[in-house]
């Protein structure tokens, strides 16, 4: 059970925070506002509840797909038809989803597994367009101590984020280390969970010759039907050398959704 995994009463946050003005895949963007409703050119409240209250509210126009963020199984699909068999045309809707909309995913509780794959290449910081294959995997996790097993969540931990956001953050936007086709297609049938990595794609982008960009996410979400966590926040994991941890996630259930920033909670 994966609760047995939590034996140094250790927590981190595996999102990051979400900045305004952090790129993200064209064109997500996300703007806030913070208002005083009422109380604007020296309004006050004191008749309404009877004390001098002041109060802050925020609105926020964004995309859920930005920063840390869920693909739930109404997010990509091939040729008209995605997860389950179910055609575009039967479920899509402008005003949300008519099935596979992320309010329907349950919270996700269960055994993390981190494959530092910066350490398996000798880097700190991986590069754009440097792919990972199911080889690279196999001797990762021999060489880590860790197997992969069936319902658990997989985290990549390529440094990208760590090393690209903050410093690059075009650059980090523009292209990623990650999974080749083949490598995807690998992990989708090891049957986990959810799948994620330090980097906003998952995928590698540029794909390496022969590959179709993204095509991960069909493996994952269309094939088998396992989530896709982007953007995750693993630095501290593989500097302390946590390759396995209980995994907590609750995202917001806002009907018919097809992406959700969150921000799932590592325990060991």
């Amino acid at each position: 059970m994966a609760v047995k995994l939590v034996k140094k009463g250790q927590v981190h946050p595996l999102g990051i925070v979400v900045d305004p003005g952090m790129p993200a895949f064209p064109p997500r963007s996300m703007s806030l506002v913070i208002v005083q409703p009422g109380q604007h050119n020296g309004r006050q409240l004191h008749q309404e509840f009877g004390w001098d209250v002041v109060y802050n509210d925020d609105q926020a126009s964004l995309w859920f797909g930005i920063g840390p963020q869920l693909d739930g199984l109404g997010h990509m699909g091939e040729a008209g038809e995605y997860y389950n068999c179910n055609a575009a045309v039967d479920f899509i809707d402008i005003a949300g989803l008519k099935k596979l909309g992320t309010e329907k995913v349950p919270p996700l509780v269960g055994r993390g597994v981190l494959l530092d794959m910066a350490k398996h290449f000798g880097v700190e910081v991986m590069s754009a367009g440097q792919s990972i294959s199911s080889s690279d995997i196999k001797a990762a996790a021999k060489a880590q101590g860790v197997q992969i097993r069936q319902g658990d969540v997989v985290l990549f931990h390529t440094g990208w984020t760590d090393g690209m956001l903050v410093s690059h953050p075009q650059a980090w936007a523009a292209g990623e280390p990650g999974l080749s086709n083949e490598a995807a297609a690998y992990i989708a049938s090891l049957e986990p969970m959810a799948v994620g990595a330090d980097t906003w794609g998952v995928d590698v982008v540029p794909p390496i010759e022969g590959d179709k960009i993204f095509y991960g996410h069909v493996e994952f979400l269309k094939k088998k039907g396992i989530y896709i966590l982007e953007t995750m926040n693993t630095g501290r994991l593989a500097s302390e050398s946590v390759h396995e941890f209980m995994f907590v996630l609750g995202q917001a259930r806002i009907k018919g959704t097809v992406q959700m920033i969150i921000n799932p909670v590592a325990m060991w």
